[in-house]
């Protein structure tokens, strides 16, 4: 492959739905760019896109796939990504380093919830974004339907190119109403007979035709001047308009395909090839100290890695964008992110899992190599001189959460590498070795997202494992003041432990005044402050720890461990063993023994006065709560309605958005451990939903008294 300059290169993601045929299509464009002499099939398991063992076991795309096509002197490279909102991360990582969004619907279906998901994404990247209509040979496919669709939710930017003359099992003919001429297939596909349009489609064909001559004209000033004279544009200038437009997201293309049966692929990389933006003329990024970067080949070197794949035989492959100036085989380039030096011994222009090699490439073109000693992916490596650094992909949270544990305990260790590996692949696994929970909680993006995660640790690395319903971190709190005091007294044979503490305890808020006078059992307790420390926890809320002794009743040297006993109560709450929060403490009075008290003594004392004092403080168990917002179908409204309110939420909005409901609610988070099944259960697979921590809430009563039977039952077990 020759090195292609940077307005040479075309960068495209092709997105859509699961089932919208992406990979079939990436299939027809690698074929007809004669990468590949022969077509494969999803089904049969031997597509390019599609390499990886799993994605071959499940029949669906887990990972994207990079690879590129020659067309018309340009090189288009292209990311296949997974349709599934399981594997969202695959898809955000393409939009990042890509230029332009080849949406993809099937045409039986028409827009469908993950195509909105993802074009939200690319409504947020700012990419321009080409419809295509796919699998318009299946007996049940709407072209029309599609449109209407697809206009009712964008609007007038939506505006075909192509339709075609019948849907269904007789499919093989569409108009392009910018070329003006009727492409029909014979049963095979390929290369297609280019037609004068049939007298019958006239009609239709020149009003569709003045649309787009129209929307050309729009985003182009000398080309409207030029449209109102002559009441129409060339189709160079068209091209042009319709190049505007695209870049400007003010026009969205419609082009009509049926990738299974290779018809109009060769017309859409045709459109590709002349019309989307190359690199060059789209907007600059900027890197982390606001520096807008050119992709100029003669610049500074600098790649990005936007993703990593670990693959038999070879070990981990690297995958980058030339954001900058040129790389060649052999260049040493310094890591911005961890400050290693690298080498770049080959660069790879890559096709699924062939890899091709080459000498060089320049700004906007995208490639792989293997073999980097420590690149991570989110590194930027620069060349002498330069000192860029990007962090501009971001990740959505993740909605699916389980406890995982290797059947075989002497496993632990390497499970966690073969994790740790794998959210290198996939960067939306949040995984985390809770010590509050005492599990290993991994997060995803969905059900699917870690049965996939578990059948490659099992199947690929032959280590089994098991999946548990995560315990959820409560906190511990009190609600009203509460005191109490405790003597540590130990004899044993020589030196003794002797030490006594005297304490108040309340709730903390912020802005509270400082303590003064309490009255507890009809008797008064005057607080005179010394000192008072606010200790911000780890785990959330505050710990304020006020020194109220007077008259040298304890020695300001025990101060600290009667802190660090209290501490060490405050990790292991006396409700549930939930860590506690949002507490002031008053230690006002005790007493100490000039040869039997020491730290243990005081730190005992503490520990036991605090615990003491916290059950009588009308103690309260608080649960993490969720701002959960969910994207429905207004038909299923009512369903996933009921089914929130039967999850303990509150329901804080809503509001309609052409066709799809949008609630907003709040919800406890132990009521979202297999929500995303529900939900896709209830709407089949129509609905999509987004969560994030809110804050910790008070538990209802109901609650609090079975969480306190069921962990008196695990101590009583233990």
């Amino acid at each position: 492959m020759k090195v292609y300059q940077t307005n040479e290169i075309k960068n495209i993601s092709i997105l859509g739905s699961s089932g919208s045929g992406k990979t079939t299509l990436a299939e027809a464009m690698l074929y007809e760019g004669g990468v590949i002499k022969r077509r494969g099939s999803v089904e049969n398991g031997n597509t390019v896109c599609d390499y990886f063992p799993v994605e071959k076991e499940y029949g669906y795309s887990v990972f994207s796939t990079v690879f590129s096509v020659e067309w018309q002197d340009r090189k288009l490279n292209f990311i296949d990504c997974p349709g599934s909102d399981d594997f969202i991360g695959g898809a955000v990582s393409a939009l990042n380093v890509t230029d332009t969004a080849l949406m993809v619907l099937n045409a039986q279906y028409g827009v469908e919830v993950g195509t909105i998901n993802q074009f939200r994404y690319t409504e947020q990247f700012h990419k321009p974004v080409i419809f295509v209509v796919n699998q318009l040979d299946n007996d049940k496919a709407d072209y029309e339907g599609t449109i209407a669709q697809l206009q009712d939710r964008w609007g007038s930017k939506v505006v075909p190119i192509q339709y075609p003359i019948t849907c269904g099992s007789s499919f093989n003919a569409v108009v392009d109403v910018l070329k003006m001429k009727m492409y029909r297939w014979k049963p095979e596909g390929g290369v297609p007979d280019v037609l004068e349009i049939p007298a019958e489609e006239t009609e239709k064909a020149m009003e569709l035709h003045k649309a787009l001559v129209e929307a050309a004209a729009e985003h182009d000033d000398v080309l409207m001047e030029k449209f109102f004279e002559e009441g129409t544009l060339s189709e160079d200038d068209m091209r042009a308009g319709i190049r505007a437009g695209l870049v400007t997201r003010d026009m969205f293309p419609v082009f009509c395909v049926c990738a299974g049966r290779d018809m109009c692929v060769r017309r859409t990389l045709e459109f590709l090839g002349n019309v989307v933006p190359c690199t060059d003329k789209m907007p600059r990024l900027v890197t982390t100290e606001g520096v807008e970067v050119t992709p100029d080949a003669n610049g500074p070197t600098s790649l990005f890695f936007f993703k990593t794949t670990v693959e038999p035989h070879i070990g981990q492959v690297s995958y980058f964008k030339v954001l900058s100036g040129r790389v060649k085989s052999g260049d040493d380039l310094l890591n911005a992110d961890r400050g290693s030096k690298e080498r770049i011994a080959q660069l790879f222009v890559t096709d699924g899992q062939t890899r091709t090699e080459v000498p060089e490439m320049v700004a906007g073109d995208i490639g792989a190599t293997v073999k980097l000693k420590d690149v991570r992916r989110g590194n930027t490596l620069n060349g002498k001189g330069c000192d860029y650094r990007f962090d501009f992909i971001k990740y959505p949270d993740p909605k699916y959460r389980r406890a995982i544990k290797p059947v075989n305990e002497a496993d632990a260790e390497k499970m966690m590498e073969i994790l740790t590996r794998m959210r290198e692949e996939d960067p939306t696994w949040v995984i985390e070795q809770s010590k509050e929970l005492k599990q290993t909680i991994v997060a995803g993006q969905g059900e699917f997202h870690l049965r996939t995660l578990k059948w490659r640790i099992e199947n690929n690395d032959k280590l089994p494992v098991e999946f548990l319903e995560p315990k959820i971190p409560y906190r511990e709190t009190i609600t009203k003041a509460a005191r109490a005091d405790y003597r540590h007294k130990k004899q044993s044979g020589g030196a003794g432990q002797f030490g006594e503490v005297h304490l108040i305890v309340e709730p903390y808020y912020e802005g509270m005044p400082a303590p003064d006078t309490y009255r507890f059992g009809g008797q008064e307790y005057k607080m005179n402050v010394r000192d008072a420390q606010t200790i911000d926890l780890d785990w959330g809320g505050k710990l304020v720890f006020v020194n109220c002794i007077v008259g040298g009743a304890i020695d300001a040297r025990f101060l600290p461990a009667i802190l660090k006993g209290i501490m060490s109560r405050m990790e292991q709450g006396p409700l549930t063993g939930s860590y506690a929060r949002d507490v002031r403490i008053c230690v006002y009075d005790g007493k100490m023994h000039p040869v039997d008290s020491n730290e243990i003594s005081f730190m005992l004392a503490g520990r036991n006065a605090f615990s003491t004092a916290f059950k009588e403080a009308g103690p309260k168990i608080l649960e993490p709560v969720y701002d959960v917002e969910v994207s429905v179908p207004a038909d299923f409204l009512g369903d996933v309605m009921s089914d929130l309110q039967g999850r303990r939420a509150l329901i804080m909005g809503m509001n309609s958005e052409k066709g799809f409901e949008k609630l907003l609610a709040k919800v406890p988070l132990k009521e979202l451990s297999n929500y995303s099944t529900s939900l896709s259960s209830i709407t089949g697979g129509r609905a999509s939903f987004t969560m994030k921590f809110a804050s910790y809430e008070l538990v209802p009563s109901d609650v609090q008294e079975k969480l306190l039977k069921a962990y008196e039952a695990s101590q009583a077990e233990e």
